[in-house]
């Protein structure tokens, strides 16, 4: 689609476990993003449908970013009931184009058009040139993806990879969680709920009688001071998130950077850049020659996945 985009409306959609967010694309120009809670709508053609009458009407064409696995046009989400089916939408609402895409491969279609005024660097060198550019979101979930030199984007199920621990401590914390959950994946960790998860198991393994807390009250409770089990999950939250981070620098063999993404950690940057992050993500023995160059950047941008969407819709929406 051009700049012009021949007048066409474009419905670009942000889809998640707890929110789903709208905005339309027209010719050049995006709109304003519009929020509408998952919980309001028992499935999404509802919260769709709700958009598309207070945006005034019919679109062209519709490119939605989902937080689950795409198979045919169609997901069902990870981490809410939803099921997306583009030929149903596009029958429903007299689209004459759908496409559906990871909502990390959004962001990572987001990743050449961020100013550095939407990031904030942890560590690292200059960006080395024609080298991919991965990235990892904790959020309601874990997400992974990877943007390639030649201009596409590598999708993947990344946040599902084993976790692994680097201490005895990190290894015991796993193994509560495996007697909890059978597979311990990094996205059990390092997510929203997985923060909750962190700090339940370090609780129980040290005896301690601790208030029931979701992420964000963990996160206030570490940075005040107020709990001592807060700040010990907050602290292994951000070393294994830089881990796995540079895990994914050597498996994309990402030299033109890492990016962070997703609702928890743009929160947390300066948490982050005090933290062991740097330190673990450098920490890849005979491969540090490799990874210490590697920037890191937090994603600042409020709604990166637009960024990607409005790129990927000029290109694949005539």
């Amino acid at each position: 689609m051009s700049d012009s985009g021949g007048g066409k409306r474009v419905l670009l959609a942000d889809i998640g476990g707890t929110n789903a967010r709208f905005a339309v694309l027209a010719g050049a120009e995006l709109g304003p993003v519009a929020h509408i809670p998952a919980a309001n709508h028992a499935q999404f053609a509802g919260a769709l449908g709700a958009f598309i009458d207070s945006a005034g009407g019919r679109f062209d064409a519709a490119v939605l970013a989902v937080a689950g696995v795409v198979s045919a046009e169609r997901c069902a989400l990870t981490n809410n009931p939803w099921v997306v089916d583009g030929a149903e939408l596009q029958a429903a609402f007299g689209l004459s184009h759908v496409k559906l895409i990871n909502d990390f491969e959004a962001i990572a279609w987001a990743l050449p058009h961020l100013p550095a005024r939407d990031l904030v660097r942890i560590g690292g060198g200059d960006s080395a040139a024609d080298a991919p550019l991965a990235v990892l979101g904790p959020g309601t979930g874990l997400g992974v993806a990877a943007w390639l030199p030649q201009g596409s984007v590598l999708n993947s199920e990344g946040g599902h990879v084993t976790l692994a621990g680097s201490s005895p401590r990190e290894d015991a914390v796993i193994a509560h969680l495996r007697a909890r959950f059978g597979h311990v994946s990094a996205e059990r960790a390092l997510s929203g709920p997985g923060l909750e998860n962190l700090y339940q198991a370090i609780a129980a393994l040290d005896g301690v009688a601790v208030p029931a807390r979701d992420a964000a009250s963990i996160s206030q409770a570490a940075r005040k001071g107020e709990c001592p089990v807060c700040r010990a999950a907050l602290d292994m939250f951000c070393a294994l998130l830089g881990d796995v981070a540079g895990n994914l620098a050597l498996t994309f063999g990402a030299r033109g950077g890492v990016y962070i993404a997703g609702g928890i950690v743009p929160r947390l940057a300066e948490e982050l850049m005090r933290s062991a992050f740097r330190a673990r993500f450098d920490g890849k023995g005979r491969m540090r020659v490799y990874v210490e160059p590697i920037p890191v950047n937090v994603v600042m941008h409020k709604d990166p996945a637009f960024v990607g969407l409005k790129a990927l819709a000029q290109t694949i929406v005539g």
